[in-house]
């Protein structure tokens, strides 16, 4: 019976097989024409294959800068379509690549990059409420965006098929960042596999240390550089992607520092090629391509042409008159198209218009020199400044650049304000704490739409990333206050980040900040003509200064830069093409510095430096000096007396050091009010002077566990006289001696204690030990008991031991219990000898 379910159960699992309904998608397009072919022959195909004896690891070393880089694959991940570890230094990233089969509704690549820190591949626990890592932290979603504008450009055309690329981190050694061993991860595990992809790319990162250019710079010369330029490149020295942030560096140490770090990255490449050659999988075909067909796309430029040269040479349409009149006109092809093509599907004739509008656009260009809003192609838009626009505000500014509008705020805080990371952010980006923020808001109004208010996207966070690199080299680090710059999209109709760079620059100014120099950004966009079946090959180029949203999306490559004046603060290079000349990127970097000298021109009109004097309602900061021996009268108990100030007066004190403290108010009143209660608390009581050794009598203010708060004075702060100094007995609580509050009693006082400035007090002294102490006393030291001299006062002497006996509270107290045992032991033995004595003379009697 037995026998005959278990073949029961096989067939039912072989007819399942058959019907591709056994195994889940991904596993049986791959491997379920092997499994039935092996499976009958009595031999498990797992026993057949690597996963059997731990796999074939294969790797290759690259030397990159003075480091070397190790690339392997064939360990871990074997599931995934493609899976590499890549090494620097002690820091290792496993990133793998899965691609779907079956193409995706998407009318776009729907490729997803993550890129996760591991807290353990730091050594740490994560410090979150559930102790394990939760959602994406601002750090993983920007190197996530620098993974996926690296690999994005070099799928193929039409490839719409969803793609996974997922980077893991296996040791951080705290020493070499782990993002770029992430990229390069990316670029080979995508090499390896059988997913469509045009690569590999390799990536570093370029730092000048002491005016030498050092690739891969570790965490250390990092802290040191002028410069953190990421470089992803491709075959033949192409350009595919560039972020970096620099200390104002000048415009030829920022190209020099790109060629540099392209020809390091040709190096990155080979060696991912000889891997690949080695083990990579052979590349699939995709069962289709979603690009339209030559004949609907010749229909559709014979319908639309002419009609869109109209829209796109008429200079007086604006944002919304252009879109819409485009839109008409793709509606009304859109309906001939399908009456003459009724079987295409709807996808390809709306991508066939699509790719017609975008030829007609870039052939305008290309061919007249001339822009839809009637530009050259060097040409700024129309630029309007405004700064002070509220009074509360700490600092305010309002930048429009055509139909582009960023409203800019400032706000001041202690340094309590600053952001605080955790840290595995701390060990994995090396920042304890940031003072200038820099939050970048993109409503949905700002482009006429409709939608969900929350948390940043990951492109606001990469836009706010941008610019606030491009304001903090100008921004002095020894600033008293916590930055907080919020850039708020109010219309955006292109190049909103660098829109956000102005007009952040000159509420920076606005506020009072000593920036360096006055800054500004602008984007600088690219329209090719290449070869179809390469598109590597440019037969021709223009390059666009100060790009419109159009031509961002109808163009070829974003370009932003921003900068002073005199060097380069900030850059990004977002590039659709599988990578560009350097010739083409030098001229943007030229072209780009050009257009930012004209806009700090502008600009300057406005405001061209900072303001002398902070605005009215702008916050205070002082540094206050605190004498030890004031101390405790200034803080007060635990604290009380800087609670209650900072809940009176709204101000924040914090320590500096022994002696200094720091006092932020939010504005000139509230510190005013602050320093009276200041000058109160500090005020000199006129106490009368203490003479060292002297009795004084004593009232208890309060009862703690420790001992009780007594004030010699009316006009004197409590001062603690601790329960080893109440009685030569030990007290663990005053209330075994019996005192409450209010209660007097005798104290001597041995001056001030150095560190502290808390007055030593002594009511032990002046009182009489046990019995046992005194006959020990006596014997031990003169047959006058030296605790009458003390309460008489006459030698000098005793009075420095009574000092001594203070300072050594709990050595004399254990030393005075040993010595009661001894007398009471030496006591019984006596009354043992006089009691033997007595019946041995009574009996003598007897």
């Amino acid at each position: 019976m037995a026998a005959n379910m278990a073949k029961f159960r096989m067939s039912k699992c072989l007819k399942l097989a058959r019907e591709n309904r056994l195994f889940a998608r991904g596993f049986r397009s791959r491997h379920l024409a092997r499994w039935q072919t092996e499976g009958t022959s009595g031999v498990r195909w797992v026993h057949t294959n690597p996963w059997a004896d731990g796999g074939n690891v294969s790797g290759v070393s690259v030397e990159v800068g003075d480091k070397v880089m190790r690339i392997s694959t064939g360990k871990f991940a074997r599931f995934a379509d493609g899976c590499a570890v890549v090494e620097i230094g002690d820091t290792s990233a496993m990133v793998t690549a899965v691609s779907r089969t079956r193409p995706s509704s998407a009318g776009f690549l729907p490729l997803t990059v993550d890129y996760r820190q591991k807290a353990a591949a730091a050594g740490r626990i994560p410090t979150t409420h559930l102790r394990r890592e939760l959602a994406q932290t601002d750090r993983e979603i920007l190197v996530s965006r620098l993974i996926d504008r690296s690999i994005r450009p070099l799928f193929p055309a039409g490839y719409m098929y969803e793609t996974q690329v997922i980077s893991n981190l296996l040791a951080v050694d705290g020493v070499n960042d782990p993002d770029i061993a992430s990229i390069n991860g990316a670029s080979t595990a995508l090499a390896l596999s059988d997913c469509p992809w045009n690569g590999p790319i390799g990536a570093v990162r370029v730092g000048i240390v002491d005016d030498e250019y050092v690739i891969n710079p570790t965490r250390r010369q990092l802290s040191r550089s002028k410069l953190n330029l990421v470089v992803t490149g491709a075959e033949r020295n192409l350009v595919v992607m560039l972020e970096g942030s620099a200390e104002n560096v000048l415009l030829p140490d920022f190209q020099r520092a790109i060629k540099t770090g392209i020809k390091e990255t040709q190096k990155i490449i080979r060696g991912i090629q000889t891997l690949q050659k080695e083990v990579g999988k052979e590349k699939r075909t995709p069962p289709k391509l979603f690009t339209p067909p030559e004949d609907i796309l010749e229909q559709a430029r014979k319908l639309a042409t002419e009609k869109l040269q109209v829209v796109f040479t008429d200079p007086t349409h604006h944002k919304f008159s252009r879109d819409n009149a485009v839109q008409e006109i793709r509606a009304e092809v859109d309906e001939k198209l399908k009456e003459l093509f009724p079987d295409a599907e709807p996808f390809m004739i709306s991508e066939a218009i699509s790719v017609v509008t975008k030829q007609v656009f870039r052939s305008l260009i290309l061919d007249t020199y001339q822009r839809c809003d009637g530009r050259d192609i060097t040409s700024l838009r129309d630029i309007s400044c405004d700064v002070d626009l509220y009074k509360p505000l700490h600092g305010s500014a309002l930048f429009q650049r055509g139909q582009t509008q960023v409203l800019s705020t400032v706000t001041f805080d202690s340094k309590q304000s600053s952001l605080k990371m955790d840290p595995i952010a701390e060990i994995l980006g090396g920042i304890k704490q940031k003072d200038f923020m820099l939050h970048y808001v993109f409503p949905p109004y700002a482009t006429n739409e409709t939608g969900r208010v929350s948390s940043n996207s990951r492109r606001e966070l990469g836009h706010g990333a941008l610019a606030e690199n491009a304001l903090k080299p100008v921004v002095p680090s020894d600033f008293p206050f916590t930055i907080r710059l919020t850039a708020e999209v109010l219309e955006s109709n292109g190049s909103s980040s660098m829109a956000s760079a102005c007009s952040g620059s000159l509420a920076l100014m606005d506020a009072g900040v000593p920036i360096s120099a006055p800054v500004a950004g602008v984007a600088v966009g690219l329209v090719t003509r290449t070869d179809p079946d390469n598109p590597t090959d440019i037969q021709d180029y223009k390059l666009l200064t100060d790009i419109l949203g159009i031509e961002d999306y109808m163009g070829d490559m974003d370009f932003k830069m921003a900068g002073t004046k005199k060097g380069v603060t900030a850059l990004q290079a977002d590039i659709k093409l599988p990578g560009l000349p350097l010739k083409i990127i030098m001229e943007a970097c030229q072209q780009a510095t050009m257009a930012k000298s004209d806009i700090i021109n502008i600009m300057n009109r406005a405001l061209a430096k900072p303001r002398n004097t902070r605005k009215e309602y702008g916050p205070v900061s002082e540094q206050l000096k605190v004498p030890m021996a004031k101390r405790a009268q200034f803080v007060g108990p635990g604290g009380y007396n800087i609670r209650k100030m900072t809940a009176e007066t709204g101000v924040t004190i914090t320590q500096v050091d022994e002696e200094t403290f720091s006092v932020f108010a939010p504005n000139t009143a509230a510190m005013n009010e602050a320093r009276e209660q200041i000058d109160e608390l500090l005020k000199d009581k006129r106490e009368p002077q203490l003479d060292f050794g002297a009795i004084y009598t004593a009232t208890i203010t309060e009862i703690r566990e420790s001992g009780v708060m007594v004030k010699l004075f009316p006009t004197m702060q409590p001062t603690l006289l601790h329960n080893s100094q109440l009685d030569h007995r030990r007290v663990n609580h005053p209330s075994a001696l019996g005192f409450d509050v209010g209660q007097e009693m005798s104290v001597k006082y041995f001056g001030r204690d150095p560190a502290t400035g808390m007055m030593r007090l002594s009511r032990k002294v002046l009182v009489a030990p046990a019995s046992s102490v005194v006959k020990n006393l006596n014997l031990a030291r003169t047959p006058t008991s030296p605790w009458v001299a003390q309460t008489s006062g006459e030698p000098k002497e005793e009075e420095n031991d009574e000092l001594e006996e203070v300072e050594s509270e709990d050595r004399q107290n254990e030393r005075e219990q040993e010595e009661g045992q001894v007398e009471e032991a030496t006591e019984s033995s006596d009354r043992s000898e006089n009691t033997s004595s007595k019946e041995s003379t009574t009996h003598a009697a007897t």
